[in-house]
């Protein structure tokens, strides 16, 4: 059994999704695993993860308004404001998705759909610099 591990850092620029596919798929290549499994982590509480449709970017406006929309800015529901209006509503929103992923990786390649493509998606207002842990596990 073998395993790998790295930090991805990436640079959000504001509310939105930021697909990392290709820098994952980069750093299994540098790997000699080709079977095995791919788990993303990733360590906030105000942005999340998701394997979602990366060939409409219709898919992922239309789930930005549905947050929006679910969960909005400023809510008067909240009393936690302690970065803005957007703070208490981005740990919702990382709440209601996910803070890690699980993707098989068969004969060298991540078992990903045609159209899947796996995202950070950043819950803030402004871009914040995420830190993804990469762990492979396989032979």
């Amino acid at each position: 059994m073998y395993q790998a591990h790295t930090v991805l850092q990436i640079q959000t620029p504001g509310r939105g999704f930021n697909e990392i596919t290709q820098l994952v798929r980069s750093w299994l290549n540098q790997g000699n695993i080709n079977d095995g499994l791919l788990t993303i982590y990733i360590r906030h509480t105000s942005a999340s993860l998701l394997i979602q449709e990366n060939a409409d970017p219709q898919v992922t406006r239309d789930l930005e308004r549905f947050f929006t929309r679910l969960v909005p800015d400023g809510d008067p529901l909240f009393e936690h404001r302690a970065e803005g209006a957007d703070d208490m509503p981005a740990h919702v929103r990382t709440a209601l998705t996910q803070t890690h992923l699980s993707i098989p990786m068969i004969a060298g390649q991540l078992a990903l759909g045609t159209w899947q493509g796996i995202y950070v998606v950043e819950h803030r207002t402004r871009g914040h610099l995420r830190e993804v842990v990469l762990h492979l596990l396989g032979e």
